[in-house]
């Protein structure tokens, strides 16, 4: 009898487990979908915007952008001397003194020949929610075209859609990615794009402020 109830207790389990699953899966593909006529792959289809909003992707040890950051910036450049924008926003997490992406971002930006001065930097994009929310509310952005990777663009697109901020975006896959890396990143796409949808339709996080710093 014990037994028996175990293996009921278990099944029921599994099935709740297998709905969410399969709930935030649709979520994910929802997203994907309502996003895709706005993700552009070549720079000829990227409609001019006035601000390329570049989101952080992580640091090396030694403080410098990880490849795939390297990808985002390296993008920017090229929509920037395509004449598609004419400022880029690099926003990254600088919670620790020790761990600076916007820092990392501009002088990366500024080797590959962008001005410092068409560079802003945005120290509390911790998350691409607070990034998209800052462009907003601290930066005056109310037109972008969004860099990053393919993975990462209908979670942002839809976070930038939500809070009132037009955009497009701009694929940097430049290098072939590892299948590893891509199976990694697309699985904590899942429960990151219900936790994009939880914080714009009920939580509404207000992220770290300031005063405003309009992008002219």
């Amino acid at each position: 009898m014990v037994k028996k109830m175990f293996w009921i207790i278990f099944k029921i389990i599994a099935i709740i487990i297998t709905a969410i699953f399969l709930l935030f899966l649709l979520s994910r593909l929802i997203i994907i979908i309502s996003t895709r006529q706005q993700i552009h792959n070549t720079i000829d289809t990227v409609p001019d915007a006035p601000v390329a909003i570049v989101f952080g992707a992580g640091l090396t040890r030694d403080g410098l952008p990880t490849p795939v950051l390297r990808d985002r910036v390296q993008a920017a450049a090229d929509l920037y001397f395509a004449g598609k924008v004419q400022k880029l926003l690099m926003s990254g997490d600088n919670r620790f003194h020790d761990y600076n992406e916007p820092q990392a971002m501009l002088e990366y930006a500024i080797n590959l020949g962008i001005p410092e001065q068409d560079i802003v930097q945005d120290f509390a994009g911790r998350r691409t929610y607070d990034t998209c929310y800052r462009a907003k509310y601290i930066f005056g952005v109310d037109n972008a075209i969004l860099v990053t990777q393919q993975f990462h663009l209908p979670r942002a697109l839809f976070l930038c859609d939500q809070l009132g901020l037009q955009s497009t975006g701009y694929a940097s896959d430049l290098r072939q990615y590892t299948r590893t890396s891509r199976t990694i990143w697309n699985i904590r796409e899942i429960p990151a794009t219900v936790t994009a949808m939880f914080d714009v339709w009920i939580r509404k996080p207000i992220p770290v402020l300031g005063p405003n710093e309009n992008i002219e």
